[in-house]
């Protein structure tokens, strides 16, 4: 064979990987043969059925080989591979091989069967036999599109095939009841859902010649029902409380007197009684029962009912909802008598040793022993009293795993051997780990570990399920019989609550889905006559059950032979169950109907394999070298006698140096096989190292949780509740570090299986999942070091730790003579970093297989060095911790007792004198100790902290005399340190900038991972964020900080709490509040807050802000000083409550002082005027709702002195008055036609008044020029507009930079334009929904200042306009917000009561005076800008010819300068401010003018129904100017006499666009054009130029004011009166309007004939 092999090596150009040998199964020395005629081609995959084979090669081709009759003769035999070519150009991903079947998946997962197909197992209907590969459709009925099932896996038994979907679902064809269907029609040929796991996470299948099995998921714990407190059927407590005299008893072994709900499915239920498995195979029942049985069925009516699958009491996942088992054989009975019955029997150490012996749950092999196999035979008298007794117990609590009475007969042995023998005898027990009274007193404590269980049920039932699969498992224990719970035992439910570790990680979390999972159940179904299924019974199942006795057991691969099936575990241990004829489990123990462990010699098993009646084990020898176990038949052929034994335990069969490294065995029928792989340059064996040591690290993690950890965490008295908290912590991170290793020993298993890239190695895709793990791990373990965990560990775990004392020497590795308890524990704990230093190994190892340019080269060596890095600085992070807790044992004390914290660790500290306080006391002493967090500064008695976070470190300069001192700052303490020698302060002043700088980043626990470890950085920043709470500072005392620090001062955003509710958050300068901020203060009384959001300088409100008071006032305006200073607006009360009012004004240091509008709505009074400490003080306005006027004196809140009254019918009061409404004094009283009273008057008005005076009765001449002149006086008392709003102008003067008005540095004001500018814009960045798109724009063309060099010309000046034009759109430029203000305080002086018509001229005087000063803010701005009324030089020439309407001389340019050249503040800024004005102002000019605009509307309307010809002959017009045709829609029609409103109607639509305007330029402009249609439409009649003269036109422009039909005509004329620019009163514009204005009252005097 040597040489044919060698030189087929070299034909293969030494292809060193997927090599495959066969060998035929049964015999125990043998020599695998190579498979020939595999030229060159790497097999990943390999499946065999009973005689013949698949493989599978790296390009996705499959070959078969061995017997194929669906393709050949029958007894022909294939003996090299042949390739299926109907499956080439599909990519094969997986293969598997029934006894006389094929499938194949593509990479699509598509699905391929050929083969024997008599029983439907190729999905193909009425054909025998399938010979060639064909294509088997799987479609998902459920959805509505019939979508094809993508498929991952396959399994093939003898008539039925699996298949494992992508979503994790489980399809089956073919017959018999191992396909786990709800059906009885066979054979099923097309492929159809295992509706019973749909839903469930199906990792892995395998297919036994017979029955199935499967591996699943559990369910994440939150999905878990909560255990019910009342059974479902009889509504009894299921947690049961009994009080007796000295203790209590605690039981949830409730047991359902009513029986079990039975699945439908299957219908003969015979009753059944607990029975054994004599070795005949036939089970004792009921009938055959040897007289004991019955009478306790009679007596206490003990039905035991079967059911097939799950009981209806069970979940259907698996989890009990009750203590009713829910598989096999369901046993009930009324506990009561049990327990009777059970006291009359013994007493109650027996219930303690049953418990005892079917709780513990055996882990070790060597505890397996003990279990024997079962008792066959007739029992003696004194057995089959505790035969009855053990099936009494077992129904009254329902066992809770499918092992219905093996348990039972299992622990009976043992209690039989217990009570039979004496106790000394009983020691002698083979296998007995502790002589008798140490055996009770442990089973004692076992039981009171139970029992705190059931105490813990209520706290949280997450951690007590995840508990219970792991350790001492209750699911196989006799629940609560009489458990009497000890006094100890409430002190322990009765203590804390703290939260109980789950030591299995309850998280699902990133681990879970990136490796394989852990938490798995094994489900099984199908034939089960040789116990195949594992449920302790020799029944078939229709539908998958799961296999409760390997809950929690962590199995991660399943394989299923003919007659059995095997599991292996994440700790490299098999279960094995099922036929054991040939030997085929690996044990001798015997029921073999529930999985046992298989008894391997190799070191850990990592792969198995079922044949058809034998196993192969793959177990890692010496060197980490692959080895393969046998068992099973043995055929040995000595003197040619074929006799048939079989192995008593698994034997080697071939080590790793005959054939290579063996990645994967198959077995089959009669043949095995083996993929092997050549050891080139070492790969091959660093990866079997790296996943062989990482399985037995599993191991050992493992038996620390299991043996070590668990026990620890169940003692007493564990000292405070701290110190239990910390040791949970480690714990549950132990226990998550642990789940992590056992899942990467599992991936590496089957990466070993597979193409085996490093690049997929999962420490190097997913290196963080490691790295934080142990980094976490890290920190929990040395917090608990620190805390002194360890040694207070040793204490309560004394006797617990001496008893084990050789266990923990042989897991922590250490076997020194006297070790210290604490030292093993140590060890222990900190075993795990170890590995880091093997990962970092092996990855150089496998790295110097590649060549160094490549990229896995690059990958492996990165990673190595993390893992290296990480180790270094794990070690590094202990030392810290070691060196901590000395510090901590040398300087015990209060003081330091106070300071000590778990993820405190000590830097340096100075009792070695080393470091001084300056100018200290001769006799003080100053003790400094620098941990990672905090710098302490101890003296006597008392100790002060300070948080790293803010505390700022430099070194002094020499010069000053201070020689090596270092200056310290914190918020509210600086000091200096002296350092003895200048080597000690720099020691001092790197240490504390190192602790400082890691405090900030909090990346202590953290490192570069990949960075050649972290260097640290000299100087921690100046600038920080941080958060301090103030201990002393008298403003801030007790405060809390959240913000940015600048050198021991809060500096830039941050948020501030006091310690009474008050709370700021916004900017601060230099440690105080500065800038934009909002600040809460809770009103105690109101239970509410007050609330201000604006502006603060140095820790005070100042500058722009909005207060909501508590009580529900609201103050927009200015502050100063804290204070209301300024212009602001105060809002009082809403609408219903008792006084709502409005002011609006000056302010003077909190109170209203100067000029100010106050609106009382409820009494319906609007008062403006001079205020003086809140009161209204001086010249005053006051206007009521109902008409009536006052303007005069006010003093303290009253009209005192001079003032003059005028109701809403013109009666006028002009006199001395002494309160409000009340006159009194001398006066005159002029009645509305004139007539006027002198004399002395007292009264309130309006409630009669008494008069001492002359009456007087003018002439009708008199009253024409009397009346006018008593309303002319109005506004003489008033306050001169000037002096209104003076607030609102200086606040924008100081906003430029400027003390007074006019006084200040013109640049200056520009700076603080653009600052004001970019700061707002800097503030709505947060908030962009306050900026549109046109308001950024407008924005950032407002940061350009218009540049003025050389004569100022129109250009310029419409620059300027332009550029207010913007500024006022805007409120976050100054100006814009002065606009803003004026409308505001304009708008809520003149609408509502202020709507009053006498109000109208001081609302026009108002607005000339903003003009005037808003003029000259702009002049201070554009120095060149001429002064009101000069003229702008003109520079082009214009043609000299324009004719003027009204004269025939061309008008030179002196007489009317051209409107738009001369400079006025009308011109320049009505455009700005006249429109948001115009509401207000119209309104008063309307009603101001209400009669007249009566009249003249009447007149409007009568003369409208006139035709056009009547019209325009009515009103004298000139037949000449009559238009002859008029056009009517674009046609020309001739003028009738019938016409109506189609003369002129050009111009008078032009006219009526008077009203769309809003400035008096802008609507002389529209009369200018009106006039100029007019001349238009003559022309186009006329034919002729002409020359108008004032009679001609007239008449025509009468015409068309008169059907342009201006309702407010009136008020358009005032306004444009009162505010048209002076200069144009002579201009052609100022004529027309004098037109417009004669129209207007010629119309009112109109006299109709």
């Amino acid at each position: 064979m040597d040489s044919q092999e060698r030189s087929s090596e070299e034909a293969e150009g030494a292809k060193e990987r997927g090599l495959v040998y066969v060998w035929k199964a049964g015999s125990c020395s043998v020599t695998p043969e190579r498979l020939p005629g595999l030229s060159g081609k790497t097999v990943l995959q390999a499946a065999l059925g009973i005689h013949h084979g698949l493989l599978l090669t790296e390009g996705g081709e499959v070959y078969s080989f061995g017997k194929l009759p669906w393709r050949s003769r029958p007894e022909e035999r294939v003996n090299s591979p042949i390739l299926e070519s109907t499956l080439l150009g599909h990519r094969i991903i997986t293969v598997a091989a029934g006894s006389f079947h094929n499938g194949a998946v593509t990479e699509s997962g598509v699905v391929y069967m050929w083969g024997d197909n008599s029983a439907g197992q190729c999905a193909v209907a009425n054909q025998p036999c399938v010979p060639e590969p064909q294509l088997v459709s799987i479609c998902d009925s459920e959805t509505s599109p019939l979508l094809s099932v993508r498929i991952l896996q396959l399994a093939c038994g003898e008539e039925h095939t699996l298949a494992l979907s992508l979503s994790r679902e489980i399809w089956a064809w073919g017959s018999g009841c191992q396909l786990g269907l709800i059906t009885t029609t066979f054979p099923v040929t097309k492929p159809q859902k295992v509706e019973h796991l749909a839903g469930r996470v199906v990792l892995q299948i395998a297919c036994g010649a017979y029955h199935s099995l499967a591996l699943v998921q559990c369910l994440p714990v939150q999905e878990m029902k909560p255990i019910p407190e009342r059974c479902n059927h009889c509504s009894q407590p299921l947690i049961t409380m009994t009080d007796k005299e000295d203790h209590v008893i605690i039981s949830d072994s409730h047991c359902c007197p009513l029986g079990v709900a039975l699945s439908d499915n299957q219908p003969e239920n015979h009753v059944f009684c607990p029975s054994s498995d004599t070795p005949g195979g036939k089970s004792v029942t009921a009938g055959q029962s040897e007289g004991f049985q019955k009478p306790l069925v009679e007596q206490h009516g003990l039905v035991g009912l079967e059911s097939d699958g799950p009981s209806g009491l069970s979940s259907s996942d698996g989890q009990e909802d009750s203590g009713i088992s829910s598989s096999g054989n369901t046993l009930l009975s009324d506990k009561k008598e049990v327990k009777e019955y059970l006291i009359g029997l013994s007493d109650n150490s027996l219930n303690e040793s049953l418990n005892k012996n079917i709780c513990t749950e055996p882990e070790q092999p060597s505890q397996e022993e003990q279990l024997g196999a079962c008792i066959p035979g007739p029992p003696g008298s004194s057995t089959s009293t505790l035969n009855s007794l053990v099936a009494s117990c077992a129904s009254a609590v329902g066992v809770r795993v499918a092992a219905t009475y093996e348990a039972g007969a299992l622990s009976l042995k043992k209690v039989m051997n217990f009570y039979g023998t004496s106790s000394s005898e009983s020691g002698s027990q083979s296998g007995s780990r502790s002589p008798g009274p140490e055996a009770l007193k442990d089973s004692r404590e076992e039981q009171v570990r139970l029992e705190s269980m059931q105490g813990k049920k209520s706290s949280s039932l997450v951690d007590i399920r995840e508990e219970e699969s792991e350790g001492g498992s209750r699911r196989l224990s006799l629940p609560g019989l009489l458990s009497q719970v000890s006094p100890r035992l409430l002190r322990k439910v009765g203590r804390a609550k703290m939260r109980t570790v789950a030591l299995t990680p309850t998280y699902s979390g990133e681990a879970d889905a990136l490796l394989p999972s852990l938490r798995t159940e094994v489900w099984s179904w199908g034939k089960g006559k040789e116990g195949q299924l594992g449920h302790g019974d020799v029944l078939p199942r229709l539908q998958p059950l799961c296999v409760k006795s390997l809950d929690g057991k962590e199995v991660i691969h399943l394989s299923a032979g003919g007659h059995h099936s095997l599991a292996l575990t994440a700790k490299s241990q098999v279960y094995s169950w099922g036929s054991n004829i040939s030997g085929q489990l690996g044990h001798l123990n015997s029921p073999t109907t529930v999985p046992r462990l298989a008894k391997v010699c190799g070191d850990g098993i990592w792969t198995t394999a079922a044949g058809l009646d034998y196993s192969l084990f793959l177990a890692d020898e010496k060197d980490f070298q692959p080895g393969l176990y046998y068992c099973g038949q043995e055929t040995s052929t000595e003197n040619n006698l074929n006799e048939n034994s079989c192995t008593k335990s698994p034997i080697l069969l071939l080590a790793c140096s005959k054939i290579g490294y063996i990645s994967n065995v198959i077995a089959g029928g009669d043949n095995c096989l083996a993929l092997v792989d050549k050891n080139v340059m070492g790969y091959i064996a660093s990866l079997h190292e790296l996943a062989a040591t990482e399985r037995r690290f599993y191991f050992k993690l493992s038996e620390i949780k299991s043996q070590v950890l668990r026990p620890l965490l169940g003692l007493d008295n564990l000292g405070n509740a701290n110190t239990i908290q910390l040791l949970q912590e480690m714990a549950s991170r132990f226990s998550k570090l642990c789940y992590l290793i056992g899942q990467h020993g599992a991936s590496l298993s089957s990466f070993l299986h597979g193409v085996k890239e490093a690049r997929s190695l999962a420490i190097l895709k997913h290196s963080s999942l490691f790295l934080d793990s142990y980094t976490e791990y890290c920190t929990s373990v040395t917090n608990f070091l620190v805390m002194g965990g360890f040694t207070l560990l040793a204490k309560p775990a004394i006797d617990f730790l001496s008893k084990n004392q050789e266990l923990l020497q042989k897991l922590s590795e250490r076997n020194e003579e006297n070790l210290q308890l604490v030292e093993v524990l140590n060890a222990l704990f900190f075993m795990p970093f170890g590995r880091l230093h093997n990962y970092a190994r092996t990855l150089l190892k496998l790295a110097t297989c590649f060549e160094v340019a490549s990229p896995e080269y690059q990958k492996l060596q990165d990673s190595s060095s993390c893992y290296e890095n990480l180790a270094v600085h794990l070690s590094r992070k202990m030392k810290e911790a070691e060196y901590t807790l000395g510090f901590w044992k040398t300087f015990p004390g209060k003081m330091t007792d106070s300071l000590r914290k778990p993820e405190r660790r000590l830097i340096c500290e100075s009792s070695n004198r080393a470091l001084s306080l300056q100018h200290a006391g001769r006799f003080s002493v100053n003790w400094f100790i620098l941990f990672n967090d905090a710098l302490v500064h101890a003296q006597f008695s008392t100790h002060h902290i300070f948080p790293l976070s803010t505390l700022w470190v430099e070194a002094l300069s020499e010069e000053a005399g201070n020689v090596n001192g270092l200056k310290i700052t914190t918020p509210e303490e600086q000091f200096v340190l002296v350092s003895s020698t200048p080597q000690e302060k720099t020691k001092w002043l790197r240490a504390i900038s190192q602790a400082v700088d890691q405090a900030l980043r909090g990346t202590s626990d953290m490192i570069l991972y990949g960075a050649g470890g972290n260097v640290p950085r000299q100087e921690p920043p100046i600038s920080r964020s941080a958060k301090y709470t103030f201990y002393k500072d008298p403003r801030f005392k007790d405060a809390v900080y959240d913000g940015r620090w600048l050198s021991g001062k809060p500096h830039g955003r941050g948020i501030l709490k006091w310690a009474d509710g008050r709370m700021y958050s916004g900017t601060f300068r230099t440690g105080l509040e500065d800038g934009y901020g909002e600040y809460r203060v809770p009103n105690k009384a109101l239970n509410k807050e007050d609330h201000y959001v604006g502006y603060w300088k140095e820790g005070k409100m100042c500058g722009h802000g909005v207060y909501s008071y508590a009580t529900g006032e609201v103050y927009e305006g200015c502050f100063q000083d804290n204070m209301r200073h300024g212009h602001g607006l105060l809002r009082s009360g809403k609408l219903t409550s008792s006084s709502p009012s409005m002011f609006i004004g000056q302010w003077i240091m909190d109170k209203k002082s100067g000029y100010g509008v106050f609106d009382d709505i409820t009494r319906g009074e609007k008062y403006m005027g001079m205020w003086q400490d809140d009161l209204c003080q001086g010249n005053g306005v006051v206007v009521t709702q109902f008409g009536l006027y006052y303007e005069g004196a006010f003093s303290t809140n009253k009209m005192m002195g001079t003032g003059i009254l005028l109701s809403e019918d013109d009666t006028v009061y002009e006199g001395e008055f002494s309160d409000n409404w009340t006159l009194s004094g001398k006066g005159t009283l002029t009645l509305p036609n004139g007539d006027y009273i002198e004399g002395l008057f007292s009264g309130e008005w309006g409630s009669g008044i008494k008069i001492t005076g002359t009456y007087f009765k003018p002439s009708l001449y008199e009253n024409e020029k009397d009346k006018p002149k008593a309303l002319r006086k109005l506004g003489i008392l008033a306050v001169s507009p000037d002096e209104k709003w003076k607030a609102v102008f200086e606040e924008c003067w100081n906003q430029l930079g400027c003390e007074s008005p006019g006084q200040g540095d013109r640049w200056k004001a520009w700076d603080n334009i653009a600052v004001a500018l970019t700061t707002n814009r800097r503030q709505h960045k947060d908030s962009p929904e306050l900026l549109s798109r046109s308001h950024t724009q407008t924005l950032e063309s407002l940061e350009f200042i218009p540049q003025h060099i050389g004569a100022f010309t129109l250009e310029k000046y419409e620059n300027i306009k332009k550029y207010l034009i913007k500024a006022c759109d805007t409120p976050l430029h100054p100006l814009g917000k002065l606009v803003e203000t004026l409308v505001a305080v304009y708008r809520m002086t003149y609408v509502g009561v202020g709507a009053n018509r006498r109000l109208l001229q001081e609302a026009v005087r108002e607005i000339k005076s903003y003009l005037k000063r808003i003029f000259q803010l702009v002049r201070f701005l554009f120095p060149d800008l001429p002064e009101e009324g000069s003229t702008i030089p003109f520079l082009t020439t214009e043609p000299k010819g324009r004719r003027s309407f009204c004269s025939g001389k061309s008008d030179s340019r002196s007489e009317s300068p051209e409107p738009g050249y001369v400079v006025t503040s009308f011109g320049l800024l009505l455009p700005v401010l006249l429109p948001r004005l115009y509401p207000p102002l119209f309104m008063l000019y309307a009603l101001d003018n209400e009669r007249e605009e009566d009249i003249y509307w009447e007149c409007v309307l009568r003369l409208n129904k006139q035709t056009d010809l009547a019209l325009l002959s009515f009103l004298g017009v000139q037949a000449k100017f009559w238009p002859g045709t008029v056009s009517i829609l674009g046609e020309s029609r001739k003028v009738s006499s019938n016409t109506k409103d189609a003369c002129f109607a050009s111009a008078v639509e032009c006219l009526q666009q008077i009203s769309t305007t809003f400035t008096p330029a802008d609507k002389l402009k529209v009369i200018q054009q009106t006039f100029e249609e007019i001349s238009q439409s003559v022309l186009e009649s006329l034919q002729e130029d002409f020359l108008w003269s004032m009679d001609d036109l007239f008449p025509v422009f009468l015409y068309v004011v008169l059907r342009a039909r201006i309702r407010n005509l009136g008020s358009e004329v005032h306004l444009i009166e009162d505010l048209m620019d002076p200069y144009l009163q002579h201009g052609e514009q100022g004529i027309m309007f004098t037109t417009l204005k004669a129209c207007y009252y010629q119309i009112q005097h109109e006299k109709l004939t």
